[in-house]
């Protein structure tokens, strides 16, 4: 089973439950440490007893100059934590420092509020607290992630955030990735994320499920900001050249294919279909993006539909379905034989995965 077939089940099932490990935070943070001195922090999809991000925040307060740490939770008994409270409520914190002198936080230190209402991101005192926030740092809701990104661009708001990379496509999301308002941060490492997930019955016997740590992996998750980092300012090196057999034109892009980012060629001045993997090294002083293999960007559209077409698997029987399916999506003419392929007489086309269209901005090596 695919390791990513995890995100949509939970989207499925809106299991958005996924705790964020500690030592996937600190390697994260410590890339943007300059950013946080004298500044607020808002963690307002958390909740304080098992969430790192407080942890971390909190156990690192004077370290990195914080002003203040604010995190909020959704509809959570905090009985466990805070003996005064002792019923099912939402609640938000907030610290700022620990006035004894400590390095670690004193539960006298921080103050303890419940809201009125069930603690949503989206409600209008979470909101309040997100206007005096100057950065936003969470593990929000998989399955809000449209809306949730869209909050923080209507506040202005600084963020370091974690969501699925399939992200990266929504017709919310892509804009904001072009017009350099939102990028990818360092991300996990080996690009695998491990969770513990609120419910792990519903993963326990899946392949991806580690049983002895009682985390899921993710396969296809990153960390989303607007927070500038070194990594998204190194040159990508490319070393092959252009040649039309290596590189076939689409049928429905004015753009060549490139299979794997490490194969650009660095003697090709127009457009490129790239992976979507390209953007975790992106380089915005290197290459221009151009548009998205989907029908909704209309800056770099498509230009043939497919709706005549029948689609056959490899061993040349018929799917039942048409070839409408592949409107808007990469296309390359001829036959793959490990692909299904649309068919219109004599005629035959395959489709590749999501592509991302580019262009390089410098190309002095381009000969």
């Amino acid at each position: 089973m695919s390791l990513n077939k995890n995100l949509r089940e939970a989207r499925r099932q809106k299991n958005d439950e996924f705790y964020t490990q500690l030592s996937d935070i600190e390697n994260e943070l410590r890339h943007y440490k300059d950013y946080f001195r004298d500044k607020v922090v808002y963690c307002n999809c958390d909740d304080p007893r098992v969430s790192n991000f407080f942890h971390y925040f909190s156990h690192n307060f004077e370290h990195l100059g914080l002003k203040k740490l604010i995190t909020a939770c959704y509809k959570n008994q905090d009985r466990d934590l805070f003996s005064r409270h002792d019923s099912e409520r939402a609640i938000w914190l907030e610290y700022k420092g620990n006035t004894k002198g400590g390095r670690v936080p004193d539960i006298d230190d921080i103050g303890v509020h419940a809201f009125k209402g069930d603690g949503d991101f989206r409600s209008e005192e979470t909101i309040e607290l997100l206007k005096q926030a100057d950065i936003v740092v969470t593990n929000p809701p998989f399955s809000l992630f449209r809306e949730y990104v869209g909050q923080l661009m209507e506040h202005e708001k600084k963020f370091l955030i974690i969501g699925s990379k399939n992200a990266i496509t929504y017709k919310e999301i892509f804009p904001l990735i072009k017009n350099n308002k939102m990028w990818l941060g360092h991300g996990f490492k080996n690009g695998n994320a491990y969770f513990k997930a609120s419910d792990n019955d519903s993963y326990a016997d899946k392949s991806y499920f580690d049983k002895a740590t009682g985390l899921v992996k993710f396969r296809n998750v990153g960390w989303f900001t607007n927070l500038d980092h070194k990594k998204r300012h190194e040159d990508l090196i490319l070393y092959k050249r252009y040649s039309p057999e290596e590189y076939p034109t689409y049928d429905n892009y004015d753009a060549i294919n490139v299979d794997k980012t490490a194969e650009i060629p660095k003697d090709w001045q127009g457009a490129m279909g790239v992976p979507i993997t390209f953007l975790d090294k992106w380089n915005p002083d290197q290459f221009e993006i151009l548009g998205v293999s989907y029908l909704w960007d209309d800056e770099f559209a498509s230009h043939t539909f497919y709706d005549d077409y029948a689609e056959i698997r490899p061993d040349g029987t018929k799917t039942g379905m048409s070839g409408k399916k592949a409107n808007g999506m990469a296309v390359i003419r001829g036959r793959s034989p490990s692909r299904n392929c649309l068919v219109r007489g004599d005629d035959m086309v395959y489709r590749v995965y999501d592509r991302i269209f580019v262009r390089q901005k410098n190309s002095a090596d381009s000969v």
